[in-house]
């Protein structure tokens, strides 16, 4: 009988413990990776930069490039810097703003990725997706994903913890996603990718589940996986579905309402998953997201990131306008100011202050 399959796009190579990084030339010699050596490092000027130092004696054949900051014309900037250099891959060392700005870069030059992240604050580390600051706001482009991944968890344990926290909120919010992809299957069709829709799922439930936390080396492992699963979910099924639901439209219309007062994506991102629950009836679920996303000191209500109950209230209202095509429980529900205000009140009620 013929065995049917599928090819799912994946990194070749990842990597996440701690020491990680010391192995990072043996990682790159890989040739399938780089067969001459040739590399374009991609930094920032914070967290990347300071790796240098440790890093660059074993990548003799890199040149370094500084990122200035994560917008389009910054990875545009950095694809130009690259084109005539014939280099193998390229690294991108540093936030999420680096890897993002080098993953478009790659792209653009046609060029393999490595991802070397410093922190964990979203699952955009292993994800198709590139997501840059431009002249309209902020736009995702869609890449390939990174053929390598490495994550020092030595590294992770130094980085600011919002950061870590961040990324707890994100892979956590996958629940709520996919909670929202099963709706719109149901009621309007759409296709689900079971494999996806599973990877997501169980990443999310591994770090919602955990007992421990981020000053814990099992927990940080639990969670870069999770954030690295999520990213090869996406690749999965073709698109963000399978971690972006409610809780992603939530958390970009406090981008697009309030730019300048927005807190991290990940903590935005969690508050959205919790309050998504609510909504559609998950009351146990939500209160129970909300407990552990306070264990982890992440906030679930907008008074704990500077907004009022009002601004949250146009947050909700407007979400649903900020992924146009895409069906969740805030479009199930199409609900109007008064009702907003009405289950938000119940929400604080249930899970207490």
């Amino acid at each position: 009988m013929p065995v049917l399959t599928r090819l799912i796009p994946s990194p070749l190579v990842v990597d996440i413990r701690p020491g990680a990084l010391d192995d990072l030339g043996c990682v790159l010699a890989d040739e399938r990776i780089s067969h001459s050596g040739r590399l374009a490092v991609a930094v920032s000027n914070g967290s990347g930069a300071r790796l240098r130092e440790c890093v660059a004696p074993s990548l003799p054949g890199a040149t370094w490039y500084e990122v200035g900051g994560g917008t389009l014309d910054d990875a545009v900037r950095l694809a130009d810097g690259m084109k005539s250099g014939h280099y193998d891959a390229v690294v991108g060392l540093g936030g999420g703003k680096i890897i993002d700005c080098a993953k478009f870069a790659a792209a653009r030059v046609g060029l393999p990725l490595v991802a070397v992240p410093t922190n964990l604050a979203h699952d955009g580390l292993c994800s198709p997706v590139a997501t840059l600051d431009n002249d309209a706001g902020r736009g995702s482009y869609g890449v390939p994903n990174p053929i390598a991944v490495v994550i020092d968890l030595d590294v992770i344990r130094a980085a600011p913890v919002r950061f870590v926290r961040a990324g707890i909120g994100d892979a956590v919010s996958n629940i709520s996603a996919i909670a929202d992809w099963e709706l719109a299957g149901r009621v309007k069709g759409e296709r689900i990718d079971g494999l996806a829709a599973a990877m997501a799922r169980q990443a999310g439930e591994a770090v919602l589940r955990h007992p421990g936390g981020i000053g814990d080396n099992d927990f940080l492992q639990v969670l870069a996986e999770a954030l690295v699963l999520s990213g090869i979910a996406m690749s999965v099924s073709g698109d963000s579905r399978p971690s972006s639901g409610a809780c992603h439209e939530i958390n970009h219309a406090f981008d697009l309402l309030y730019p300048r007062r927005a807190a991290a994506h990940g903590e935005q991102c969690g508050l959205g998953a919790a309050f998504a629950m609510y909504l559609r009836g998950a009351h146990e679920e939500s209160a129970y997201m909300a407990e552990v996303l306070r264990r982890h000191g992440l906030p679930v209500l907008p008074g704990e990131i500077g907004f009022t109950t009002e601004e949250f209230v146009r947050v909700v209202e407007f979400a649903p306008e900020t992924r146009p095509g895409r069906y969740t429980i805030l479009e199930h529900l199409a609900l109007k100011t008064e009702q907003i205000k009405d289950i938000y009140a119940d929400y604080v009620k249930a899970i207490g202050s």
